[in-house]
Order: C-alpha cells, then structure tokens, then sequence
C-alpha cells in the first residue's frame, strides 16, 4: 500500500511538473530557442565551408545543449521552495531522493528530450553524414540526463539564494565538462568512420553514477535549505 502511494506521489510531482512548465512557456521556449538560435548562427557565420562546419558541429551543438539545459535549472526547486511546497513534500511518505529524481525526470522531459528530438533538424546545417548524427541523438539521449542530474545538484545547493542561476553554472559547469568531451568525441569518431562504442560506455558509466549520487545530494541539499 506504502509502495502504491509513494508511486502515485511521485506521478503527480511528475505531471504537475510538466504542467507547470507548459503554462510557463517562457521558460521552456526560451530555452529551446536559445540552443536553436546558437547552433544556426555559426553556419551563418562561419559560410559554405562544408569540411570545416562537420568538424565543429558536435561540439556547437553539445556547447549549445549544455547552455539551454543550464537556463532552466535555477527554478528546478526553487519555485516549490518559495511556494512551502517542498517543504510539504518533504513531509510526506515519499523520500526526498526519489522526489527529486521525479522532479529531475520532469525537466529533462521539458528541456533536454525537445533538444534532443530538435538536434537532428539543427545538424543538417553542418552537412553531417547520417551516421554521425545517429550518433549524436545517441550521445544527446545519455548525456543531457547527466546535464539534468548534475545540474540538479546546483540547483539544491543554491536554493533560495538570489543570481542563483550564475552559481549554479559556477558550481556545475566543471563537473560537465567530460560529458562534454565524451559526446563530442563519439560523434567526430562517427564521422570519421573511427570506433565510438568506447565513449559511449563511458557516457552510461557517468549516466549511471549521475543517475545514483545526484538524487542523494539534491536531497541533502534540499535537507539543509530546509532546516
């Protein structure tokens, strides 16, 4: 019975989420456009240098994700905290760590599955053979969880705090910097017709790990801004 309330808790976090980030589409569309403007202005810049564009591709469009998903993280909690609803939240039978994780799988549904269903659409500008751009959409669906779930983290820590959106990017940027790397390198060795399966495990090793840790420290986190 326990399990039964603490599954239809975390639904309703869940869809509640999703709900409000549709009534806030600025929030959503602001960010989804930001990582649609950047990716299509550096083939406007750079020209028909078709060579030249299929090198940088991967890492514009990584650049790009990593920033959108960063825009929307300060009001991951803190909406909820201002309101009193996290504190509720934290009172009822549902751990913290898997309200969290609820509330982590909610943006990355409004943020980082739309980057990844529009990157496809964004890579064609960069003459990227199809190959490489499975590629991409791979590494995207692994690692902008990883970008929800690290990201996460800083949005725990910074709760409450004013310009809490500059520091999250100082506090997590870092630690995204080899989600980064990896997924750029799996599609620049995908273009090349060179071996990529390595990267990959990498990227769902760190998945993994992310998918463990980042709701145990978005709790404790969370814990304190609460106490």
């Amino acid at each position: 019975m326990e399990k039964a309330s603490t599954f239809l808790i975390l639904k309703s976090i869940y869809l509640r989420d999703i709900s409000l980030a549709i009534k806030r589409q600025s929030d959503t569309t602001g960010a989804i456009f930001f990582f649609a403007l950047v990716v299509s202005l550096f083939p406007l810049a750079i020209g028909p240098e078709m060579k030249l564009l299929q090198q940088i591709a991967a890492g514009i469009i990584w650049v790009s994700a990593l920033l959108s998903v960063m825009l929307s993280l300060s009001r991951l909690f803190n909406d909820d905290y201002q309101d009193g609803v996290l504190e509720q939240l934290a009172l009822s039978v549902c751990p913290l760590e898997l309200i969290a994780l609820a509330k982590i799988l909610a943006h990355w549904s409004y943020t980082g599955l739309i980057l990844l269903l529009l990157s496809p659409i964004l890579a064609l500008q960069f003459n990227l053979p199809w190959p490489a751009i499975k590629i991409l959409m791979i590494t995207l669906l692994i690692g902008t969880p990883i970008l929800s779930l690290i990201g996460s983290i800083g949005a725990a820590l910074t709760i409450g705090l004013k310009s809490s959106g500059a520091l999250i990017s100082l506090l997590i940027l870092p630690l995204l910097i080899p989600v980064l790397i990896l997924g750029t390198l799996a599609v620049d060795a995908a273009a090349s017709n060179l071996p990529f399966s390595v990267y990959l495990y990498i990227l769902l090793s760190l998945a993994a790990l992310a998918s463990f840790f980042a709701p145990l420290a978005c709790a404790a986190g969370l814990r304190i801004a609460l106490d």
